[in-house]
C-alpha cells in the first residue's frame, strides 16, 4: 500500500516534520512557499520547491497565490502522481503521537458510535468530553441546538478519517476567545459518524485518493479553506468518520482577531451553504470568489486528464 503524507511549510523543519519523515512506511511530501528558507532540506522525503510547482502548473500556481497554506494542493497532485492509496494531510505544527497512522480506518467498514440529528450538519466536538466546544466551520446559529441523544452502533464504510488533536483544538476564533481550550480528548468516544455532513479540517486527516479530485483546499476564502471542500466531498457522497486524537497541536502563534476576520465569510454563509449542498453539490460555486472558482477548475483538470 502506497501511503503519502502531505504538508506545507514556510519554516525550517519543525518537530512535527522531523517525526513524520522518520516514518518508514509513509512517503512524506512537503510543499514549500516563497518564504520557505532557500536551503530547506529533508533527511527523508520529497520537498516540492516553488520552482517545481510553477513548472507543474503555472496557471494554477498563480490562481492560488503565494505565502499561503493552500499551496498544499500541489502536494495532493504529487500524491496522485505517486499512485497513493491513502493520503494523510497534516499541519506542520501537529506533533504525531505514538502510533500515529497505524489505526487506519480508510477504505474499511468499521463499527462506530452513530449519531442522528435533525439539524442539517453534525458537530463532532459536542459528542466528546469537551462538549462545550464546537468545530471550526460549524454554523454558529446551531451551536445551542446541538443534541446527541440519538446514538446507536452502526457499521459504515470510511472514505475520510478525521483524527482529532490534543492540545489546542481546531475550534473557531469565537470559541477560542471565549474558552482558550487545552484539550485531552477521551479516546473511548471514538470512532463516531453521523447521518448528516460535518466539518473536518486538513490538520490531521486521512483520505481515500478518490476524494482528492474534489478536495481542493480553497484559496481566497479565509479560514473556510479546508472546511468548505470538506462539506463538498461529503455532499458528493463520501463518508467521514471522526477518530481519536493522534497528534498534539502545538499551535503556531496567531492573532485571534485576524482569525476572526478570516472566518467571517463562514459565519455569514456556513448554514446556507450546507443547506444548499444538501440539494446540489455544485451550488458551492455560487459561494466562491471568481479567482477561487478558477483555481478549483484548474485543479480538477488534472484529475479529469487521468480518469
Amino acid at each position: 500500500m502506497k501511503k503519502v503524507i502531505v504538508t506545507t511549510t514556510i519554516y525550517p523543519p519543525t518537530e512535527a516534520v522531523e517525526k513524520f519523515q522518520a516514518m518508514k512506511d509513509w512517503d512524506l511530501v512537503v510543499v514549500g512557499d516563497l518564504k520557505t528558507p532557500a536551503d530547506y532540506r529533508l533527511t527523508r522525503g520529497i520537498y516540492v520547491s516553488p520552482a517545481e510547482q510553477e513548472k507543474y502548473d503555472p496557471e494554477l500556481s498563480k490562481a492560488i497565490g503565494w505565502n499561503c497554506i493552500q499551496r498544499r494542493n500541489f502536494g495532493f497532485l504529487w500524491a496522485k502522481d505517486m499512485g497513493a492509496d491513502v493520503v494523510a494531510v497534516v499541519d506542520d505544527d501537529n506533533i504525531p503521537l505514538e502510533g500515529w497512522g497505524q489505526d487506519l480506518l480508510v477504505g474499511k467498514e468499521v463499527e462506530v458510535d452513530y449519531y442522528e440529528t435533525d439539524l442539517p450538519v453534525f458537530d463532532p466536538l459536542g459528542a466528546t468530553n469537551h462538549g462545550h466546544l464546537w468545530h471550526r466551520g460549524y454554523p454558529l446559529e446551531l451551536v445551542a441546538m446541538r443534541d446527541y441523544a440519538r446514538k446507536t452502533r452502526k457499521k459504515v464504510r470510511v472514505d475520510i478519517q478525521a483524527d482529532l488533536w490534543n492540545g489546542d483544538p481546531d475550534v473557531d476564533a469565537v470559541c477560542r476567545l471565549e474558552h482558550a481550550p487545552k484539550c485531552d480528548f477521551d479516546p473511548d468516544r471514538f470512532p463516531m459518524a453521523a447521518n448528516k455532513i460535518g466539518p473536518f479540517d486538513s490538520q490531521n486527516t486521512f483520505l481515500r485518493p478518490e476524494v482528492l479530485a474534489d478536495y481542493f483546499v480553497m484559496p481566497h476564502v479565509g479560514r473556510m479553506d479546508d472546511i468548505w471542500p470538506g462539506y463538498l466531498v461529503q455532499a458528493k457522497g463520501y463518508r467521514v468518520v471522526y477518530n481519536k486524537p493522534s497528534v498534539f497541536q502545538d499551535r503556531h502563534a496567531r492573532d485571534l482577531l485576524c482569525d476572526l476576520r478570516g472566518e467571517y465569510l463562514g459565519y455569514e454563509n456556513n448554514l446556507r451553504l450546507v443547506e444548499d449542498l444538501g440539494r446540489d453539490p455544485d451550488s458551492i460555486l455560487a459561494y466562491l470568489p471568481g479567482r477561487t472558482a478558477w483555481a478549483f477548475e484548474l485543479y480538477r483538470r488534472h484529475f479529469r486528464r487521468t480518469t
